[in-house]
């Protein structure tokens, strides 16, 4: 089985506890057949050398600051996926790889796979973003991991098509058009299959105020390095919160 692969708009961690927006992501995986594992590759875990978070049960990793006491007591207790690990090590023999079995998954993994898996009953294991500046790298690297997918191993990209929360509007005001307008051009990049213009997204006059900094970007260039030319692009979550963060999400394949 060839599975498809994706990138998650994970947004703020009070997903976690947001019903609604658990529904969207609880209806695109029951959508999707069961993934053997899943490869998490988010925003929220950049190191170089690539380097391999724990392949046991580990801590959840709470990565925020400010909110509300419920959010830091979630469990997400799902098992590791040492033979993925193993896998990765071997596709990417070329590079120096780093294990840290002490690393469990941040909020861009557990949020997203709470709803999406609830029952915590697939592998998981996350790779770092590891040249988070170099988006021809990280579409590369997708190409890499690509033969994980016949062994039934989701490749899951998770972050942000739209992300500058200095320019969040916490009272969840209208969309600006310069957020609707990026994420808009990316859905077309997507669908038409344009991977240069993809990786060379920093072109866009509009990529600056989008993307401040890259690290949220990114995870979708390795979702779509590892697709083939001929998955067919979706979109299982198509909106926006607080007014600027885009929530959408894509399926290869």
């Amino acid at each position: 089985m060839t599975f498809p692969t994706g990138f998650v708009g994970h947004g703020a961690p009070t997903n976690a506890v947001n019903d609604a927006r658990g529904a969207t992501w609880r209806s695109w995986a029951d959508e999707l057949p069961t993934p053997t594992a899943i490869l998490s590759i988010s925003a929220h875990y950049e190191q170089e050398p690539p380097s391999i978070g724990a392949t046991t049960t580990a801590p959840l990793v709470y990565d925020f600051w400010g909110f509300p006491e419920p959010l830091y007591q979630i469990q997400y207790r799902a098992p590791g996926a040492p033979g993925v690990a193993d896998q990765l090590e071997r596709l990417l023999s070329h590079t120096e790889i780093v294990r840290q079995e002490d690393r469990g998954l941040d909020h861009g993994t557990w949020v997203p796979l709470l709803h999406m898996y609830p029952a915590a009953d697939i592998p998981v294991v996350q790779l770092s973003l590891p040249w988070t500046n170099d988006p021809h790298k990280m579409f590369e690297l997708g190409r890499q991991l690509a033969p994980l997918r016949q062994d039934g191993v989701f490749i899951l990209g998770s972050g942000n098509l739209v992300h500058n929360l200095r320019a969040a509007d916490w009272s969840s005001g209208p969309t600006p058009a310069w957020a609707g307008e990026f994420d808009h051009w990316l859905s077309e990049v997507l669908l038409e299959d344009r991977d240069e213009d993809l990786q060379e997204y920093r072109l866009n006059p509009l990529a600056g105020i989008c993307h401040p900094t890259q690290e949220h970007f990114v995870p979708l260039l390795v979702a779509a390095g590892a697709a083939s030319q001929h998955d067919t692009v979706t979109f299982p979550v198509e909106d926006f919160e607080y007014g600027s963060l885009s929530m959408r999400c894509v399926q290869f394949g």
